[in-house]
């Protein structure tokens, strides 16, 4: 079994019941390959670096992914042709990083540490 990090960004007008659905939708492939996602995370709103299809931000939906990597091939021959995404990203990782949350508040992070 191999460990990979995939996020993908989903265009910035899209409701949150539309992020809701695609983050389903890539859950199920994943599932129905055999694979397990070991987490999911919903970064949020953030701001681009540059334009891309003409939007300024994107919605990003972070998986952190055991399987094969017949799993990474289904879900980019399916993000291809998705019009709600705008980029996506799959990077093979060594280990996962569980404890770490790098998009969360700041308020929330100093009630963490105290």
């Amino acid at each position: 079994m191999n460990l990979y990090e995939h996020t993908i960004i989903a265009r910035q007008d899209i409701s949150p019941s539309q992020i809701k659905q695609i983050q389903e939708k890539y859950s199920k492939i994943v599932e129905k390959l055999d694979g397990n996602i070991v987490k999911l995370e919903n970064w949020g709103l953030m701001n681009l670096s540059y334009l891309i299809k003409k939007n300024k931000k994107g919605n990003y939906i972070h998986f952190k992914i055991k399987g094969s990597g017949q799993i990474i091939s289904e879900l980019e021959k399916n993000e291809k042709i998705d019009k709600n995404l705008l980029r996506y990203l799959t990077v093979k990782v060594k280990k996962f990083d569980l404890q770490t949350d790098y998009f969360k508040k700041s308020e929330e992070k100093e009630v963490i540490k105290k």
